[in-house]
Formats: structure tokens, C-alpha cells, sequence
């Protein structure tokens, strides 16, 4: 944590508000016993509430005044987070952004045809059993006929395309996936609009999801989105995935062979709709620092299944170190707790966005 952590820290000294003290020992480097380095680093929260049972080593009472929580050997686990005021009153969303640090939300994306949804097959399946909520699963619940959702989609795109129904009343995804896939103006405009439909259903959706999978007690949830970046879920999460072809032609001929009825330029398009996933690995890798690898992972998928199933094992490997089952355990005991670790990497993750953001504009410019 160093002397970024000191930084990090003073930038909250205006909120005159609750205030937790972090203090991280490191262990001492001559000793096994777990005896600590003089030198600690110390970062506030401010919270509009009271700091409620975040002391150490047990919960205490409801209190106003400061209290200091001691992580011996913690550094590893509590390096990467970065913490902000929560506004006052302490919202629905502010839950629901605690839940998705008390367990540790997984990011996964890619783009069609990269092999993410057999990475999704095997993260779901032993050894590690993790839950995974699918986003285009819930995009096409949310569409079902008589939702919402699917009576907004008829009620736009209904009068301007014939065939956007089948006999039994669902989408026809083909002819709405025409209207919206593409680089031309209007199929952009026709997208945004989709897009503005099916994203906030899926969100709450997906809200849902992470809060039963958080009283079920599990360590880790994957978050399988395709377009995690461009909707800003990256934020939420303690880790990325993004599963990546270095040939873009290893890509194309993967979609050709898994879908036969579309044509070459219907597959470019679709591969365009997504983004370049080669650029989505260099953001993917742009998460993580010096100190903290974990935060942003590449699984480069060019060759066999074998391949990509070592890469999981050794990147699962890296994580479940990073988040053992002590710190698991601590943050679901002290909810407070899980709220700051929440806005620590919600803070961090926005920061490293408009870094990216920042450059991408400078490379435009000089171009």
C-alpha cells in the first residue's frame, strides 16, 4: 500500500464525517511468528452513518467515534481497494454495491465467438463450482412476451419491421439482431434504443441474483457480460476476465462454423458490435499494478480447450489466494466493513476508467 494509500487517504480529509481508521502491518520480514514492520499505512473512511462494529478483533457497539481496525498480514487482500464517502441515506444501492465485495464479483467478457461462454461452462462446473449469472440469459428473460420489457421492443421496432414476431409471439432475434447490429447511423440509434430497454431490466435482474447469492454464503459470483466495459459493470467488480483471441481471423472462422446461416458480412458485424476484443484485453490488463495482479486477468484463447483450461486453473489459483477465506468470512460478519471495501474498489475501478479514458482521447488527437 505505501505511499499511494497515503495519498488515496488524504483526499477524503474534507468530509468532516465518521471516521474509520485502516491500519495494514506487513509482516516482518525475518520472522515466521507474524511479528510486524514499525512502518503501518493508514487510510479514513468517512461514512454518513455510524461506524458500527468495524473495531478489532470482535464487533462492537453502534458508535460515533473512531475506531481502528487492525489487519495483521491483510495487506495482500485490502491493498486494492480504494475508499469514498456514501452519500447519506444509505440506499438500496449502496447494498447492493457492499454485496458484490462481500463476495468477490468475478467480470467476465470477450466477444462472441472467443470462447467466454466456455470459460462460464467451466468456472460453473467442479472444482470451483461458481455461481454464474449470465447476462444475455437474463437479456432474453426480460424480453419474454408479457414483460415490460418485450411490450417496449414491439412497441419501437413493431410498426418499422414486419417480421420482428414469430407465430407463437416471441422475438425473432434474427430480424431485431439486423435492425441493430452494424456501424451505419441508424442502426447505432436503432441499438442505443435496445440497449436503453434491455439494460436496466437485466441490471435489476442481475441485483437479484447477487443478493440471493450472497445469503447463500458464496465466496465468489461470475458476472458473464459481454459488454462489461462499455456498461460500465467493471466497476462493480473485484476482478476481470476477458477471454481474447490474438488472430482476429481465428474468430470470424469460429463464428462461421458455429453459425452456419450467417453470412460474412452479418458475422463481421456482429464480431463489430462488441468492440475489439484485443482492445478490451489491453483495459482488461490496464486494471491491474505493480502490487495487485489479480485485478485484471486475460485468458488467451487462439489454440485448444486444454490450453484455456490451464490458464483457469493457474488464474482461479492467483484469485482464491487473493481472497482467502478468512477476509470472506470477516466481511460477512461486519457488513460496514463489506460497504467500505465496496466503495474502496468502486472508487479505484472509476479512476482507472478515466485513465483509460484520458488516453484513449490522447491517441485519438494525435492521430
Amino acid at each position: 500500500m505505501g505511499d499511494a494509500t497515503n495519498r488515496n487517504a488524504s483526499l477524503f480529509s474534507a468530509w468532516p464525517e465518521h471516521e474509520v481508521t485502516f491500519v495494514s502491518h506487513q509482516p516482518g520480514p525475518t520472522t515466521s511468528s507474524g511479528s510486524l514492520h514499525s512502518a503501518t499505512c493508514t487510510c479514513r473512511l468517512h461514512l454518513a452513518a455510524p461506524a458500527a462494529c468495524i473495531s478489532a478483533p470482535a464487533a462492537s457497539n453502534c458508535t460515533s467515534s473512531p475506531r481502528i481496525l487492525d489487519f495483521s498480514s491483510a495487506a495482500s487482500s485490502t491493498s486494492s481497494h480504494l475508499i469514498t464517502p456514501i452519500s447519506r441515506p444509505f440506499s438500496l444501492a449502496t447494498l447492493l454495491l457492499s454485496l458484490s465485495h462481500v463476495m468477490l464479483l468475478i467480470g467476465l467478457t470477450g466477444s462472441i465467438a472467443t470462447g467466454k461462454s466456455t470459460v462460464s461452462s467451466l468456472l460453473s462446473a467442479a472444482p470451483y463450482n461458481l455461481a454464474v449469472i449470465d447476462a444475455d440469459k437474463l437479456a432474453r428473460q426480460v424480453v419474454e412476451p408479457g414483460t415490460p420489457g418485450y411490450n417496449k421492443i414491439v412497441a419501437h421496432f413493431g410498426p418499422s419491421t414486419p417480421d420482428l414476431l414469430l407465430e407463437d409471439g416471441s422475438l425473432n432475434r434474427p430480424a431485431l439482431g439486423r435492425r441493430v447490429f452494424g456501424d451505419d447511423p441508424e442502426r447505432r440509434r436503432d441499438r442505443n434504443v435496445l440497449n436503453g430497454i434491455v439494460h436496466p431490466a437485466v441490471r435489476r435482474a442481475m441485483y437479484r441474483a447477487l443478493t440471493y447469492n450472497y445469503l447463500r454464503g458464496a465466496w465468489a459470483v461470475v458476472l458473464d457480460v459481454p459488454l462489461l466495459f462499455e456498461s460500465k459493470l467493471d466497476v462493480l467488480c473485484g476482478t476481470v476476465l476477458v477471454v481474447a483471441v490474438r488472430d482476429p481471423e481465428v474468430q470470424m472462422a469460429r463464428l462461421r462454423a458455429r453459425d452456419a446461416h450467417l453470412t460474412a458480412e452479418d458475422a463481421s458485424n456482429r464480431v463489430r458490435s462488441q468492440g475489439d476484443v484485443r482492445e478490451k484485453a489491453r483495459r482488461c490488463e490496464a486494471r491491474n499494478s505493480d502490487t495487485r495482479k489479480e485485478n485484471g486477468i486475460v485468458l488467451w484463447n487462439d489454440t485448444d480447450k486444454k490450453a484455456l483450461e490451464r490458464q483457469i486453473q493457474a488464474a482461479m489459483a492467483r484469485l482464491r489466494s487473493a481472497s482467502p477465506p478468512w477476509w470472506h468470512g470477516l466481511l460477512l460478519a461486519c457488513p460496514p466493513l463489506g460497504v467500505a471495501v465496496a466503495a474502496w474498489t468502486y472508487w479505484q475501478n472509476t479512476q482507472i476508467n478515466k485513465q483509460w479514458a484520458a488516453e484513449e482521447t490522447k491517441i485519438k488527437a494525435s492521430l
